[in-house]
């Protein structure tokens, strides 16, 4: 069964069918990754093999494998995921790293602003390794922050995350400060949409994935209006295209309420953050 579905994936353009295929026959089987291998003799059941079916079929058609299986792994934790949040990926752990380097250097809780937060990826991990921070996760779709909600509640950290639903800094109080704002903003440029892989251009989110022409519109608010929520010795920090590094740079620098700002790279050495101390 693996033989074969990894060589019937391979053929229909899945970029990681081993991955795929084991995702897939462990949710048939209902069963751990590695029981593949321990139990690896053990017979299918016909309702079994109906299911892996079911599932080899959807994902041949490009549909993907985290919303097959209802969620995916991040910073070491399962969140699930619906067709309305962006798949959590792994470049994104660059900015929750970078993130808590900062909390662990503040000399009072952190508070913590997610712009956008989708599956609540970022501030649920942020809110597992800072136990004393105050978080604030906003979305400007309800049914994301559903998701979040659930994610913050199954690892016990939704009493400290305030959930709010509106576009960018909107459902704030004025006045509201934070010693970080957080963000992994939609930053595809309108043009390149198409030429997403198609399990991602056909499936996720296109709200969490439209940057506008040239896929800094939201980046661009955020930079705007992230000072006026800032507490003094705030940090902006923004997951971008590495393409879009040097663009961003000089976006902040030309902005008078920012330090120098720097870039974090991702773990194959790609320019994925941008870190921007407030000047405040």
């Amino acid at each position: 069964m693996l033989d074969w579905t990894t060589g019937h994936l391979t053929r229909n353009g899945s970029s990681t069918p081993r991955l795929d295929t084991e995702i897939l026959l462990a949710q048939a089987r209902d069963c751990r990754r590695i029981e593949l291998y321990t139990h690896y003799d053990t017979e299918l059941t016909a309702e079994q093999r109906q299911v892996m079916r079911d599932l080899v079929k959807r994902r041949a058609a490009a549909e993907p494998v985290a919303y097959l299986v209802g969620f995916r792994e991040f910073f070491g934790l399962n969140f699930q995921v619906t067709p309305q949040t962006l798949i959590p990926r792994p470049d994104t752990e660059t900015l929750v790293v970078e993130a808590l380097d900062l909390a662990r250097n503040l000399p009072h809780p952190p508070q913590v602003l997610d712009l956008g937060t989708g599956s609540g990826c970022i501030v649920v991990a942020l809110a597992t390794q800072q136990p004393s921070a105050q978080l604030v996760a906003v979305d400007i779709c309800n049914g994301a922050l559903e998701v979040a909600r659930r994610n913050a509640t199954v690892h016990d950290v939704a009493g400290r995350i305030d959930f709010r639903v509106g576009d960018l800094f909107e459902p704030l109080e004025s006045g509201r400060r934070f010693d970080m704002i957080v963000s992994n903003p939609p930053y595809v440029a309108h043009a390149e949409l198409d030429e997403l892989p198609a399990d991602v251009r056909d499936h996720e989110p296109l709200q969490a994935l439209d940057g506008g022409d040239d896929g800094l519109d939201i980046v661009r608010r955020i930079i705007d209006a992230a000072p006026n929520h800032l507490a003094a010795d705030g940090t902006l920090l923004c997951e971008i295209s590495p393409e879009q590094a040097q663009c961003v740079c000089q976006l902040v620098a030309d902005n008078q309420s920012y330090l120098e700002p720097r870039i974090a790279n991702d773990l194959a050495g790609r320019p994925r953050v941008i870190i921007a101390p407030s000047a405040d």
